[in-house]
Formats: structure tokens, C-alpha cells, sequence
């Protein structure tokens, strides 16, 4: 029996700011102390992004908590951390990141199967505020549509 994935946090923004093409799972280098947290929901990816620098790549601006227990090595709760990806894959990120306008973004993290901490990242353009628009509008008509069908089951 296969157990799905646990979430411990999403990135709704990025759906809403960004075009997601392409995905990539990556493993991510924390200490005890930010494990701890993440199990706790203590952390933030609104403005999280990943970067590639010297053949390595590298999530920024994530911010997990500090453990209140860990009051002896605490860790700093802003820190880049490393991704855990394979090289074809940190080329793919290079050569996406090289076209205008595209950038890494963190979708969601979580625990896989075997309890290590899993990002989900996805290489996304910026949308536009007329992207935005649309988006908004396509979701208000599913919405709507929703409720009808909800409306004329009950009649």
C-alpha cells in the first residue's frame, strides 16, 4: 500500500503570479532544529525563489522559524539552503532560467513516503496584470457555474 505525501505548506501565489511550465522535485539540506519546525507549519514561501549559482542550486528567501526548543544551536531562519538535484536536471534550471522572463519558484513542500523533506519546484513567467484579470474571471465563471449545477441539483 502506497501512503501519499504529506503537505506541510503551498505556494497559492505563485499560481496566481506565475505560468507553471515545467516541474522538478529536489531534496533540501536542513538542519535538526528547521526539520522540527516544518513539521510544526512554522514556515513562509510567499517569496521564495531558486536560484543556480556555480553548478549548484539554491532556495532563497524561505523563511522557516526557529524550533523554541533549540535555544543552544539555534538556526537562522532566513538562510539559503541548498536543493538536492541531479546535474541534467540543474541544467535543465539554467537553461530555463537563461530565457527572458522565466524564473524558479517553490510550488509546495512536504514529507515524502520515506519522511525526508521534499520542494516541489516549477519554472514559471511572470503574468502580467491582463494574465491576472483573466485568471480572476475564468475562476469567478467556474465558481459561478459550480453554483448553478449546485442550485439546480437542490431543485
Amino acid at each position: 500500500m502506497e501512503t501519499q505525501a504529506k503537505d506541510i505548506i503551498r505556494n497559492r501565489r505563485a499560481t496566481f503570479d506565475y505560468e507553471i511550465e515545467d516541474r522538478y522535485e529536489a531534496g533540501i539540506v536542513l538542519a535538526g532544529s528547521e526539520v522540527k519546525s516544518l513539521r510544526s507549519g512554522l514556515v513562509e514561501l510567499v517569496d521564495a525563489y531558486a536560484s543556480v549559482e556555480k553548478g549548484e542550486a539554491w532556495l532563497k528567501q524561505m523563511r522557516i522559524a526557529p524550533w523554541p526548543m533549540a535555544k543552544s544551536f539555534p538556526h537562522e531562519p532566513n538562510r539559503p539552503r541548498k536543493l538536492l538535484l541531479h546535474a541534467h536536471e540543474i541544467e535543465a534550471l539554467v537553461k530555463a532560467t537563461q530565457r527572458q522572463g522565466y524564473t524558479i519558484v517553490p510550488m509546495r513542500l512536504y514529507f515524502d513516503q520515506n519522511g525526508r523533506v521534499k520542494v516541489e519546484l516549477a519554472v514559471a513567467r511572470g503574468k502580467t496584470k491582463g494574465d491576472k484579470r483573466q485568471s480572476i474571471k475564468k475562476k469567478e465563471a467556474e465558481r459561478e457555474a459550480r453554483e448553478a449545477i449546485k442550485r439546480g441539483r437542490r431543485e
